[in-house]
């Protein structure tokens, strides 16, 4: 069965703009369900690559079909960990996720396989441990940054409002609690990320318009890796 896959478009904006787009999505959509505060929350993301950073690679050169490995959790809780591999089809996107623990995450960290008692290529599990035994997929970069999210039902729409991005590769300092020590790439700073399954509504549409923005093939794994490798 052929995967659902989601547009996702990208637009860079300054922080009037993504502020105005805010105000107007508050007063219409309802946050997802991460969003327990007004001003968002938090995401802190492992990437992974392997020896010949690909997906580093592929996301650069611009391929139509990419992939992306990570660990992610929100506003610094192991409570949840999310295992996640993304596949990119030119502006479409779908993802494999499932949960893991803490001793799993440190597992991984550590370039280690994860224990898969029930071996499946529809499991994140199973596709990371082929990604370590076959092709060193190793954790890379710390991304994080600050999420506002909005949701609506038809057409499953959901649009992110991303600031305040940083970087590290402190990755003993990110597992114990999150005690990372990030950089700043303010250049790349601000993000707004569309995400729809077939069609956006008109009336959404016109709460983004503002003249200010620029749709992007902004990455936030490529960004951030440059963005250590720099300093």
């Amino acid at each position: 069965m052929e995967p659902m896959y989601r547009v996702e478009d990208k637009y860079s904006c300054d922080e009037r703009a993504m502020t105005l787009i805010q105000a107007r999505l508050k007063s219409v959509l309802r946050p997802d369900k991460n969003q327990t505060k007004d001003d968002g929350y938090k995401i802190t993301s492992v990437y992974f690559d392997d020896y010949y950073d690909t997906h580093l690679h592929e996301t650069v050169d611009g391929y139509r079909l990419r992939q992306k490995y990570r660990v992610r959790i929100y506003n610094d809780s192991f409570q949840t960990i999310k295992l996640e591999v993304k596949y990119k089809k030119d502006s479409r996107v779908f993802k494999k996720a499932q949960n893991i623990t803490t001793d799993q995450l440190k597992l991984l960290l550590a370039g280690e396989c994860l224990p898969d008692e029930q071996p499946s290529f529809d499991s994140t599990v199973t596709l990371f441990n082929l990604a370590i035994a076959n092709r060193g997929l190793a954790p890379k970069v710390i991304v994080e940054y600050d999420r506002a999210a909005y949701v609506f039902d038809a057409g499953n729409v959901r649009i992110t409002l991303d600031r305040n991005l940083r970087s590290s590769t402190d990755f003993d300092g990110f597992v114990q609690g999150n005690q990372a020590h990030y950089l700043p790439v303010p250049s790349f700073d601000r993000v707004v990320e569309i995400k729809y399954d077939e069609f956006l509504p008109g009336f959404i549409a016109g709460l983004l318009e503002t003249g200010n923005m620029n749709q992007t093939s902004y990455s936030k794994y490529r960004i951030c890796r440059e963005a250590v490798t720099i300093f």
